[in-house]
Protein backbone atom coordinates (compact mmCIF):
# COMPACT_ATOMS: atom_id res chain seq x y z
CA UNK A 1 0.00 0.00 0.00
CA UNK A 2 2.84 2.38 0.83
CA UNK A 3 4.43 1.77 -2.95
CA UNK A 4 1.22 2.03 -4.23
CA UNK A 5 0.53 5.44 -2.53
CA UNK A 6 3.65 6.77 -3.58
CA UNK A 7 3.69 5.57 -7.34
CA UNK A 8 0.34 6.11 -8.47
CA UNK A 9 -0.67 8.52 -6.06
CA UNK A 10 1.87 11.10 -5.07
CA UNK A 11 4.16 10.34 -8.51
CA UNK A 12 7.16 9.21 -6.17
CA UNK A 13 9.07 6.39 -6.03
CA UNK A 14 9.76 5.60 -2.48
CA UNK A 15 12.47 5.05 -0.79
CA UNK A 16 12.00 2.72 1.90
CA UNK A 17 9.39 0.08 2.31
CA UNK A 18 6.72 -0.10 5.01
CA UNK A 19 8.14 -3.35 6.35
CA UNK A 20 11.93 -1.65 6.46
CA UNK A 21 10.36 1.03 9.21
CA UNK A 22 11.07 0.09 12.90
CA UNK A 23 7.49 0.24 14.75
CA UNK A 24 8.67 3.53 16.30
CA UNK A 25 8.62 5.00 12.96
CA UNK A 26 5.57 3.57 12.06
CA UNK A 27 3.86 5.22 15.08
CA UNK A 28 5.60 8.88 14.00
CA UNK A 29 4.24 8.13 10.62
CA UNK A 30 0.49 7.50 11.67
CA UNK A 31 0.78 4.20 10.26
CA UNK A 32 0.35 2.60 13.81
CA UNK A 33 -2.11 -0.56 14.68
CA UNK A 34 -4.59 2.18 14.67
CA UNK A 35 -4.41 3.10 10.73
CA UNK A 36 -7.46 1.99 8.46
CA UNK A 37 -7.82 -0.67 6.46
CA UNK A 38 -8.85 1.75 3.16
CA UNK A 39 -11.99 2.83 2.26
CA UNK A 40 -14.53 0.97 5.06
CA UNK A 41 -13.09 2.92 7.87
CA UNK A 42 -13.78 6.07 5.51
CA UNK A 43 -17.58 4.53 5.19
CA UNK A 44 -17.72 3.73 8.63
CA UNK A 45 -16.95 8.26 9.36
CA UNK A 46 -19.56 8.94 6.70
CA UNK A 47 -21.99 6.81 7.95
CA UNK A 48 -21.58 8.39 11.66
CA UNK A 49 -21.71 11.67 10.71
CA UNK A 50 -25.16 11.16 8.97
CA UNK A 51 -26.42 9.10 11.96
CA UNK A 52 -27.06 11.63 14.57
CA UNK A 53 -29.74 13.21 11.76
CA UNK A 54 -31.94 9.94 11.98
CA UNK A 55 -30.98 8.69 15.72
CA UNK A 56 -29.87 11.27 17.93
CA UNK A 57 -32.17 14.10 16.76
CA UNK A 58 -35.29 12.30 17.98
CA UNK A 59 -33.63 10.43 21.09
CA UNK A 60 -32.83 13.73 22.46
CA UNK A 61 -36.01 15.82 21.69
CA UNK A 62 -37.64 12.60 23.85
CA UNK A 63 -35.07 12.09 26.67
CA UNK A 64 -31.73 14.72 26.10
CA UNK A 65 -30.47 12.65 29.31
CA UNK A 66 -30.15 9.55 28.74
CA UNK A 67 -29.24 10.47 24.89
CA UNK A 68 -26.06 12.08 26.54
CA UNK A 69 -24.99 9.31 29.30
CA UNK A 70 -24.93 7.21 26.10
CA UNK A 71 -21.81 8.49 25.37
CA UNK A 72 -20.49 6.35 27.90
CA UNK A 73 -21.09 3.18 26.08
CA UNK A 74 -20.01 4.66 22.88
CA UNK A 75 -16.35 5.70 24.62
CA UNK A 76 -15.63 2.52 26.67
CA UNK A 77 -16.45 0.51 23.67
CA UNK A 78 -13.80 3.04 21.46
CA UNK A 79 -11.39 2.73 24.00
CA UNK A 80 -11.47 -1.36 24.38
CA UNK A 81 -11.50 -1.87 20.75
CA UNK A 82 -8.50 0.42 20.22
CA UNK A 83 -6.81 -2.00 22.46
CA UNK A 84 -7.09 -4.62 20.03
CA UNK A 85 -4.48 -5.97 17.97
CA UNK A 86 -6.62 -6.50 14.73
CA UNK A 87 -5.41 -3.08 13.47
CA UNK A 88 -9.14 -2.63 11.43
CA UNK A 89 -10.64 -3.23 14.95
CA UNK A 90 -8.20 -0.74 16.75
CA UNK A 91 -9.36 1.95 13.81
CA UNK A 92 -12.56 1.35 14.23
CA UNK A 93 -12.54 1.96 18.35
CA UNK A 94 -10.30 5.21 17.40
CA UNK A 95 -13.45 6.14 15.28
CA UNK A 96 -15.84 5.50 17.92
CA UNK A 97 -13.98 7.73 20.64
CA UNK A 98 -13.95 10.39 17.88
CA UNK A 99 -17.48 10.21 17.29
CA UNK A 100 -18.28 10.11 21.08
CA UNK A 101 -16.93 13.41 21.21
CA UNK A 102 -19.49 14.63 18.72
CA UNK A 103 -22.35 12.71 19.82
CA UNK A 104 -21.70 14.02 23.25
CA UNK A 105 -21.50 18.01 22.20
CA UNK A 106 -24.52 17.41 20.01
CA UNK A 107 -26.94 16.13 23.21
CA UNK A 108 -25.54 19.09 25.22
CA UNK A 109 -26.48 21.66 22.73
CA UNK A 110 -29.90 19.79 21.27
CA UNK A 111 -30.97 19.24 24.60
CA UNK A 112 -30.48 21.95 26.69
CA UNK A 113 -29.43 24.76 24.69
CA UNK A 114 -31.26 23.96 21.09
CA UNK A 115 -32.66 27.97 21.44
CA UNK A 116 -29.11 29.84 21.74
CA UNK A 117 -27.61 28.90 18.13
CA UNK A 118 -24.70 31.27 18.75
CA UNK A 119 -23.69 28.81 21.76
CA UNK A 120 -23.88 25.87 19.32
CA UNK A 121 -19.75 25.71 17.86
CA UNK A 122 -18.72 26.60 20.94
CA UNK A 123 -20.67 23.77 22.58
CA UNK A 124 -19.57 21.55 19.64
CA UNK A 125 -15.81 22.08 20.25
CA UNK A 126 -15.95 21.59 24.17
CA UNK A 127 -12.99 18.21 23.49
CA UNK A 128 -10.96 20.77 20.76
CA UNK A 129 -7.95 21.06 23.26
CA UNK A 130 -8.06 17.42 23.48
CA UNK A 131 -8.17 16.77 19.70
CA UNK A 132 -5.56 19.00 18.64
CA UNK A 133 -3.42 17.44 21.51
CA UNK A 134 -4.24 13.96 20.11
CA UNK A 135 -3.46 14.79 16.10
CA UNK A 136 0.58 13.71 16.68
CA UNK A 137 -0.61 10.49 18.64
CA UNK A 138 -2.48 7.18 19.32
CA UNK A 139 -5.99 9.10 18.91
CA UNK A 140 -4.63 10.66 15.42
CA UNK A 141 -7.97 8.56 14.01
CA UNK A 142 -10.53 9.69 16.32
CA UNK A 143 -9.14 13.34 16.31
CA UNK A 144 -8.97 13.92 12.55
CA UNK A 145 -12.58 12.81 12.90
CA UNK A 146 -13.88 15.22 15.97
CA UNK A 147 -11.82 17.71 14.24
CA UNK A 148 -13.50 17.37 10.73
CA UNK A 149 -16.95 17.47 11.64
CA UNK A 150 -16.49 19.96 13.83
CA UNK A 151 -14.99 22.53 10.62
CA UNK A 152 -18.07 21.03 9.11
CA UNK A 153 -20.48 22.35 11.87
CA UNK A 154 -18.62 25.76 11.78
CA UNK A 155 -18.97 26.42 8.08
CA UNK A 156 -22.52 25.03 8.23
CA UNK A 157 -23.12 27.93 11.22
CA UNK A 158 -21.34 30.42 9.64
CA UNK A 159 -23.29 30.10 6.18
CA UNK A 160 -26.59 30.09 8.15
CA UNK A 161 -25.17 33.32 9.96
CA UNK A 162 -24.35 35.17 7.01
CA UNK A 163 -27.44 33.82 4.84
CA UNK A 164 -29.85 35.24 7.60
CA UNK A 165 -31.26 31.60 8.94
CA UNK A 166 -30.12 31.97 12.19
CA UNK A 167 -31.58 34.76 12.78
CA UNK A 168 -34.66 32.62 12.70
CA UNK A 169 -33.72 30.05 14.10
CA UNK A 170 -35.29 31.17 17.55
CA UNK A 171 -38.87 31.67 16.21
CA UNK A 172 -39.40 28.15 14.27
CA UNK A 173 -38.17 26.45 17.30
CA UNK A 174 -40.72 28.02 19.73
CA UNK A 175 -43.44 28.48 16.96
CA UNK A 176 -46.40 25.81 17.49
CA UNK A 177 -46.03 22.53 14.61
CA UNK A 178 -48.82 24.35 12.67
CA UNK A 179 -46.32 27.56 12.48
CA UNK A 180 -43.52 26.36 12.29
CA UNK A 181 -43.52 24.64 9.01
CA UNK A 182 -44.29 27.52 7.07
CA UNK A 183 -41.59 29.19 9.14
CA UNK A 184 -38.81 26.59 8.02
CA UNK A 185 -40.21 26.70 4.70
CA UNK A 186 -39.81 30.09 4.44
CA UNK A 187 -36.22 30.20 6.12
CA UNK A 188 -35.32 27.95 3.16
CA UNK A 189 -36.27 29.86 0.73
CA UNK A 190 -34.94 32.84 1.87
CA UNK A 191 -31.57 31.01 1.24
CA UNK A 192 -32.31 30.60 -2.56
CA UNK A 193 -32.39 34.45 -3.09
CA UNK A 194 -29.14 35.12 -5.48
CA UNK A 195 -26.83 36.29 -2.45
CA UNK A 196 -27.22 34.23 0.27
CA UNK A 197 -27.54 31.22 -2.59
CA UNK A 198 -23.97 32.63 -3.64
CA UNK A 199 -22.89 32.08 -0.10
CA UNK A 200 -24.19 28.96 -0.19
CA UNK A 201 -22.64 27.41 -3.45
CA UNK A 202 -19.15 29.07 -2.14
CA UNK A 203 -18.86 28.19 0.87
CA UNK A 204 -19.78 24.23 -0.55
CA UNK A 205 -17.39 24.41 -3.44
CA UNK A 206 -14.66 25.63 -0.68
CA UNK A 207 -15.10 22.49 1.12
CA UNK A 208 -15.99 20.02 -1.61
CA UNK A 209 -12.27 21.52 -2.84
CA UNK A 210 -10.63 20.36 0.69
CA UNK A 211 -12.47 16.69 0.84
CA UNK A 212 -11.15 16.38 -2.75
CA UNK A 213 -7.35 17.22 -1.50
CA UNK A 214 -7.65 15.79 1.67
CA UNK A 215 -9.27 12.23 -0.22
CA UNK A 216 -5.73 11.68 -2.31
CA UNK A 217 -3.60 12.06 0.78
CA UNK A 218 -1.53 9.18 1.80
CA UNK A 219 -2.35 9.57 5.73
CA UNK A 220 -5.66 7.71 5.99
CA UNK A 221 -6.52 10.56 8.91
CA UNK A 222 -7.19 13.09 6.40
CA UNK A 223 -8.93 10.65 3.71
CA UNK A 224 -11.16 10.17 7.16
CA UNK A 225 -11.63 13.62 7.65
CA UNK A 226 -12.43 14.30 3.86
CA UNK A 227 -15.40 11.62 4.19
CA UNK A 228 -16.70 13.55 7.11
CA UNK A 229 -16.89 16.53 5.76
CA UNK A 230 -18.49 15.18 2.42
CA UNK A 231 -21.11 13.83 4.27
CA UNK A 232 -21.80 16.97 6.35
CA UNK A 233 -21.90 18.86 3.00
CA UNK A 234 -25.04 15.68 1.93
CA UNK A 235 -26.65 16.23 5.02
CA UNK A 236 -26.89 19.95 4.70
CA UNK A 237 -28.22 19.33 1.56
CA UNK A 238 -30.66 17.14 2.57
CA UNK A 239 -31.93 18.96 5.31
CA UNK A 240 -32.34 22.62 2.90
CA UNK A 241 -34.23 19.89 0.52
CA UNK A 242 -36.78 18.90 3.31
CA UNK A 243 -36.80 22.28 4.80
CA UNK A 244 -38.18 23.45 1.33
CA UNK A 245 -40.62 20.19 0.76
CA UNK A 246 -41.15 18.84 3.85
CA UNK A 247 -40.27 20.74 6.66
CA UNK A 248 -42.13 18.82 8.83
CA UNK A 249 -39.94 16.15 8.09
CA UNK A 250 -36.69 18.29 8.58
CA UNK A 251 -36.16 16.74 12.23
CA UNK A 252 -35.98 20.60 13.66
CA UNK A 253 -39.38 20.97 14.48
Amino acid sequence: MHNFLHILVIGVTPSLTVAALPRTALSDAGLSRSAPAGWPLSLAGALLVALPVFLQAPWVRLAPFSAALFTAPLLLLGITLSQRDEPRWASAGALLVGFSGSWLGGCLFWGWCRLHPLWHLPIEAFALPLALGGLKGRWRLAASFYLASLLGTACTDGVMAITGVMRQWVAVLQAPLDQAAPLLQAAALNVLQPLPLAVVLLAGTLLLGLCRRYWHHPDPAWRLAASAMATTLAVDGLFLAAALWAPQLSGLI
